[in-house]
């Protein structure tokens, strides 16, 4: 991993175009080759990112050139380095989830039409750029769903699956991909950001799931 901090400019051209002022920034440039763009504040989400393959192009004073296989390009005008380093971080081993947070996933992938009427599964733990996604599966109307599952459901979990969800949206074969927060309890705070970002709540009951109750899930 490559760490930039530097005063520059970035702009965006591709579907859209987008423009980030002069300002100190952070650069991260992994080794799966992804680029994004972070402030000092807006926690873990960059202010811009190109996900993986890209290629990166340093030209005369000091322009970078991001594009991806798309042809969209991020260009990064560096006024003044102020910190570069690389490191090495190996193979990461993954996150180790919660035991009954896992046991949860596999229980919904294996009975994934209680989401729903003609729900079919696509696959657990459906990777991407930023990690994978815990459940990816299809609606009765063909369309692409992406479940996040946790085993009590805040705002994090709702941010990191709108994340996925940005990325999943830009692969044409996938898209459009709609959401769906799934855990054991959700937080009032953590539903109503997944309302407005149009994100679907499902509260899970384990032993629900396990057979041990009422075989449902309750979908609000």
């Amino acid at each position: 991993m490559r760490l930039v901090i530097a005063r520059c400019s970035v702009d965006y051209a591709g579907r859209l175009t987008a423009h980030l002022p002069s300002a100190p920034r952070l650069i991260l440039v992994k080794a799966d080759g992804s680029v994004s763009i972070h402030a000092d504040d807006r926690a873990y989400k960059p202010l811009n990112w190109m996900s993986p393959p890209c290629t990166v192009k340093v030209g005369e004073d000091d322009v970078w050139t991001v594009v991806n296989k798309a042809g969209e390009k991020l260009i990064i005008t560096m006024e003044e380095v102020l910190h570069d380093s690389s490191h090495e971080l190996g193979v990461d081993p993954g996150l180790i989830k919660d035991g009954v947070e896992a046991h949860l996933q596999e229980l919904l992938a294996d009975r994934i039409e209680t989401l729903g009427g003609g729900y079919t599964l696509i696959r657990r733990e459906y990777p991407t750029a930023i990690g994978p996604v815990d459940i990816l599966c299809r609606d009765a109307d063909g369309a692409t769903v992406a479940v996040e599952i946790k085993r009590r459901g805040e705002i994090d979990g709702v941010e990191q699956l709108t994340r996925y969800l940005e990325l999943l949206n830009r692969d044409p074969h996938l898209a459009p991909v709609k959401g769906v927060f799934a855990a054991q309890e959700i937080k009032p705070q953590a539903r109503v950001l997944a309302t407005d970002r149009g994100i679907g709540c499902v509260v899970l009951d384990y032993d629900a799931l396990r057979g041990i109750e009422d075989d449902k899930l309750r979908l609000f």
